[in-house]
């Protein structure tokens, strides 16, 4: 009996169908939006990491990310202090204009308003699995919790951990910090030893179980905050210290997110953005990051405290090591992952921008913000336009004396009961360790002095007038304590005391 030849139709058809099925099982759709994976240290020095000058600190994971993606010079976060920060990343917004700065304790009856959109919402609302691993930040009491703004999953802390036994100055006054398991506490006090550990455990997990839909990773580290620890694994092995292998482990940490992104096929179709939530906290020596060429650190809106090591990495659309020293800031990445995955973009007006062409490559990107300011607190310290950056007269914090060693701010022996009940900057530099210093008005050319160290104010009275200009609306918009100016489009925090 001759054989029945082929029906070259059905063979082509069959042959597009088991190529789908193979897709699937990888957990690839190429016509599904990206996933997105954010990680977020907590006080790492824009000098912690090897492309960004580290020598004494090994990162081979968090240099994969610029060699295979695009590294980001002139990435910026909106406050250099915990909640503040992270409530610009969540909602495109300056955090003056949703009255959140500072960071919270467990204390703290505010949190981010319910009726703001968050960028876990939005994914969410596109069918996004959501997780967040680490440190929320962003209002301690259940109505402000992660899991009621667009979280499906949580494990982590509300606060910082600090916050807790191990703090060096009020440790007598602070209850045991609660670890969290979506909206149940599973631990009081728990090993920070292996926050970086268990939080990467999950994440693997995470993403082989949504491996085949759409995931939001977000991963708010604990470290390298103080108090610091790390692993049986990697305690005792760096070149610098404690602190080294805290970076380290947290390396590993990237490397196993990125291990897993490789098993299951999802490389190509996954954002991944990492960066640190501020400066490092100087005060604390040993047990704190570096700024490398950058002046100051955390708490400071000088380079050091504001500009963060940011890496972003998607192999087929970000391309391979590149560098983009283009001002942007945490504010830009609700918009533009909106846009990169047809989101909603938020009703209510934010401050960010949509800075798809910086990532993809374009060579006439350029920044799309006139200006970006930067607060602390209530006060507008400082405007960057283009290379010029313009500091206001102001009071900041800076080291007092020697370092701090073993945990311990510096000074940590001249604190007395009456210093560490002042309020206001005095109080923060006193329990931290710090001086009050004062800086007049400044203008410094960042692509020549990223250092801030040489004032060229009266030298070009134009640019001062000009970036003085660009401030201005701002300031009307979102008030200045320096100049006493009352915000006229401020926007309240959520506050259950008020709601109940």
């Amino acid at each position: 009996m001759t054989p029945t030849r082929p029906n070259f139709l059905v063979c082509a058809l069959l042959g597009v169908m088991l190529a789908l099925a193979v897709d699937h099982a990888h957990g690839r759709d190429e016509s599904a939006p990206p996933n997105i994976v954010l990680i977020y240290t907590d006080d790492q020095g824009y000098g912690d990491v090897g492309c960004f000058g580290a020598a004494d600190v090994k990162t081979p994971s968090m240099d994969r990310l610029a060699a295979e993606g695009r590294q980001f010079t002139s990435f910026y976060v909106a406050q250099a202090v915990c909640t503040a920060s992270r409530a610009a990343l969540m909602s495109g917004c300056y955090p003056t204009r949703v009255s959140m700065a500072g960071a919270l304790n467990h204390t703290s009856t505010v949190g981010i308003h319910p009726d703001e959109w968050l960028l876990p919402e939005m994914l969410k609302e596109r069918g996004y699995a959501t997780i967040i691993l680490g440190k929320w930040h962003l209002g301690t009491v259940p109505e402000f919790a992660p899991l009621e703004n667009g979280f499906d999953q949580f494990l982590g802390i509300p606060y910082s951990n600090d916050n807790t036994k191990y703090h060096p100055v009020l440790h007598a006054t602070m209850p045991p910090l609660p670890l969290y398991d979506g909206r149940e506490v599973i631990e009081q006090d728990p090993d920070q030893a292996l926050f970086t550990k268990r939080f990467t455990e999950r994440a693997v997990a995470f993403i082989e179980a949504e491996k085949d839909r759409p995931f939001f990773l977000y991963m708010p580290h604990v470290m390298p905050h103080v108090p610091i620890f790390a692993s049986g694994s990697f305690e005792g092995t760096s070149a610098r210290g404690l602190y080294g292998d805290v970076i380290e482990e947290l390396d590993w940490s990237v490397g196993q997110v990125l291990a897993a992104l490789e098993k299951h096929g999802l490389d190509e179709q996954t954002l991944v953005i990492f960066m640190s939530d501020n400066g490092p906290f100087l005060s604390y020596g040993e047990h704190a990051g570096s700024s490398g060429p950058l002046r100051e650190g955390k708490l400071t809106t000088f380079e050091g405290g504001v500009r963060t090591p940011c890496l972003m990495r998607w192999p087929g659309t970000i391309p391979a090591g590149t560098v983009c020293d283009a001002a942007a800031m945490t504010i830009d990445l609700l918009p533009t992952i909106a846009g990169l995955v047809g989101g909603t973009q938020p009703e209510r007006t934010i401050d960010g921008e949509d800075i798809r062409p910086l990532l993809t490559g374009d060579e006439t990107a350029a920044s799309p913000h006139k200006a970006l300011v930067f607060y602390a607190g209530g006060e507008l310290q400082a405007v960057r336009s283009g290379r010029w950056k313009l500091h206001f007269e102001h009071d900041y914090l800076t080291v007092a004396g020697e370092p701090g060693r073993n945990g311990k701010p510096s000074n940590f022996d001249k604190l007395t009961p009456a210093s560490i009940t002042q309020s206001g900057i005095h109080g923060i530099a006193s329990r931290h360790g710090y001086k009050v210093a004062h800086t007049p008005l400044a203008l410094y050319d960042l692509e020549k002095d990223p250092g801030e160290q040489h004032n060229l104010a009266t030298r070009h009275p134009d640019v001062v007038q000009r970036l003085a200009s660009l401030a201005e609306p701002i300031r009307a918009e979102l008030g200045d304590r320096l100049s006493g100016v009352v915000g006229t489009a401020i926007r309240p925090a959520g506050n259950v005391a008020e709601d109940r």
